[in-house]
């Protein structure tokens, strides 16, 4: 079966539909995403997403920026983050996103590594408050057509030059799709491992096909480990306790009760400590206390983690909860420029698999946001600006037997690259 779009981006997380949302409604638009469009790892955000408050702020959230990523960050793409950082704020609120507010000015929260208030939240669920108004306005476009449960498995590509993508839906039908220009907005790559907050069919199946085709990637060993989940023997994701309880005053403690950290330091730093500590005790965790946080505080900014922590049997009111690192965040990806172009002509990634360099070795808390929307915005505008229909000469013949097992092969190749890419810097 074949499908013909102008512009086809694969994943429905900010980055997939705010990329769709900045093109012009004169172009067709075809948005596939692995899953259900509202189970990306953008709707589980919690802590909130960061913004430039005044110019006398740019250079504490620049050196912020650098310092939490071991200053192997791309100078002229965290410039790009934060100059972008006010205009993209603007655009959500048109969209109907509600971040707190005292009165009428925004309330500002912070977070580890952070020097200073500068985080716009909803609750703590900003990225759900975010991702649903997105979605909700992609799906009233009437351009945008969002096709669900369908898993890419391949690129359509001729003398490296991106054509479209081959995928198959939840029954095993395998369909090509052709476009003039492809966006891969897949996400991160928390499948692939035992103990991460991400989704599990998140599985970096865009790394697979950059290394199958020879597209340039970036950092790929530069995987980010979360101080603070939720510890429990189930299994399945686990549940992610923001970085902004410790920015409003939580501490980490060991089995005796004793503080063993600075909590606002980078995750890196809070991680290391707390790998060591559980070493140091021979125990599977350490101890979250919210003891310092105002009771009507804990329910009104974080209901979520309260809600879901009680569901646990823990009543963080009352009590420390357990908290264990995992796996959380991807600062590597495909290699890509400022505007989200990758080596492939006539391809595009932005979001968590795209690597342009903002996160350097360890990303900041709640830059994440900021920087998928920045860079999908950059690369739909910089698509517009190019534009030129491609001439599609000849359809490929799908094989769906081609494709038996991939999913194991992919996995493989991704994590052997990723080893291969720690090797190389012992």
């Amino acid at each position: 079966m074949i499908m013909n779009t102008d512009i086809l981006i694969v994943g429905s997380g900010v980055a997939g539909l705010y990329c769709a949302l900045n093109l012009p409604e004169n172009k067709n638009v075809v948005i596939v995403t692995k899953s259900e469009a509202s189970k990306s790892d953008s709707f589980l955000a919690q802590g909130g997403i960061c913004v430039l408050r005044d110019e006398n702020d740019y250079e504490s959230f620049y050196d912020d920026t650098m310092k939490a990523g071991h200053y192997e960050n791309n100078p002229h793409s965290v410039d790009i983050m934060i100059r972008m950082s006010q205009e993209i704020i603007g655009d959500l609120v048109s969209y109907g996103v509600r971040f707190e507010k005292n009165g009428n000015e925004f309330t500002y929260t912070r977070e580890g590594a952070h020097s200073r208030p500068r985080i716009l939240f909803h609750e703590d669920e900003t990225g759900k408050e975010i991702t649903s108004h997105l979605l909700s306005v992609a799906k009233e476009r009437r351009n945008i057509q969002l096709i669900e449960n369908f898993t890419m498995v391949d690129l359509i590509c001729h003398e490296n030059r991106c054509e479209g993508i081959v995928g198959h839906d939840k029954d095993g039908n395998y369909k090509s799709i052709y476009a003039d220009y492809t966006v891969l907005a897949t996400g991160g790559i928390g499948g692939l491992f035992e103990h991460s907050t991400n989704y599990r069919h998140l599985t970096g199946d865009a790394l697979a096909l950059a290394l199958k085709y020879g597209i340039e990637l970036r950092h790929i060993d530069y995987i980010q480990i979360h101080p603070t989940t939720l510890y429990t023997k189930k299994n399945g994701r686990e549940f992610l306790i923001s970085e902004s309880v410790r920015g409003e005053g939580a501490v980490l403690l060991n089995a005796k009760g004793e503080r063993f950290v600075n909590e606002l330091m980078p995750r890196d730093v809070v991680a290391n400590a707390i790998f060591e500590e559980m070493k140091k005790e021979g125990s599977e965790c350490v101890w979250l206390s919210m003891a310092s946080i105002p009771e009507k505080e804990i329910r009104t900014h974080f209901p979520n983690i309260y809600n879901h922590c009680l569901e646990e049997g823990y009543d963080v009111t009352k009590e420390p909860i357990p908290v264990v690192p995992s796996q959380h965040y991807f600062m590597g990806g495909i290699d890509v420029d400022h505007s989200s172009k990758t080596s492939m002509d006539r391809l595009y990634a932005v979001g968590e698999t795209a690597c342009n360099g903002v996160h350097g070795r360890n990303r900041l808390a709640s830059n994440s946001l900021l920087e998928s929307l920045v860079f999908a915005k950059r690369a739909a505008e910089n698509i517009i600006e190019i534009y030129d229909k491609s001439e599609r000469k000849s359809y490929v013949e799908i094989d769906a037997e081609d494709y038996n097992g991939y999913q194991e092969k992919y996995r493989q190749w991704v994590l052997e690259a990723i080893e291969k890419e720690k090797r190389s810097h012992e």
